[in-house]
């Protein structure tokens, strides 16, 4: 069951979503406030909390794990899933946005790179990634690219990640990615000021 409201005035969405795996809650608005993200798995909590500040929103991330925890895998798919609908929802036509969106962020030992485009079409594309651990912290880290893969699909957007330099750390190697993909993100949906989408077949982007 998926219950989405909001208004595309004020860029805020709230989105409920319930399988018989998890039970996930997500009220998120397009501006700058407080973040709460509340989870089975720490580390995945802040990511999303990572994610969020970066790139200039504020809400609530609540997720429920059904099956016991057995695995990340649903919870954490389901938590991006849910985000990703709830920034979708909260786009609106997403006419007068910018539309594109990149950054390069450092830290420490790696430096990950993101390019986003919100114009509707669903596509995705991880590089680098050569993690140390099969896990960082309670997150596998091959979740990593499916956070990417699942993103991209329910915000209806390109997206291209890259971990440049693959480092020694990979908590620093995560947290540049999600620090670098929130930045294009607030690029990519910050208003210019068009009266009509930014896209030569003009229309709805897609």
């Amino acid at each position: 069951m998926c219950v989405v409201t909001g208004s595309t005035e004020v860029r805020r969405a709230e989105v409920k979503r319930e399988t018989k795996e998890t039970s996930v809650y997500v009220n998120l608005s397009l501006g700058p406030g407080d973040i709460k993200v509340v989870t089975p798995i720490k580390f995945l909590n802040h990511m999303v909390e990572t994610f969020m500040f970066y790139m200039g929103s504020s809400g609530e991330v609540m997720a429920e794990d059904l099956r016991g925890g057995f695995d990340d895998h649903h919870v954490v798919e389901d938590v991006f899933i849910t985000l990703g609908m709830a920034l979708d929802r909260a786009l609106g036509d997403r006419v007068g946005i910018r539309r594109f969106g990149w950054s390069m962020v450092p830290m420490d030992d790696a430096l990950a790179a993101t390019a986003i485009d919100l114009g509707g079409r669903v596509y995705w594309v991880f590089r680098g990634g050569s993690f140390v651990g099969e896990r960082i912290g309670d997150l596998t880290t091959q979740m990593v690219p499916h956070i990417i893969r699942t993103l991209a699909t329910h915000v209806r957007a390109t997206i291209h990640a890259e971990i440049r330099w693959g480092g020694e750390n990979d908590h620093h190697m995560a947290e540049a990615l999600f620090k670098s993909l929130g930045l294009s993100m607030a690029q990519a949906m910050e208003y210019v000021g068009d009266k009509a989408a930014r896209s030569l077949k003009g229309g709805t982007m897609q």
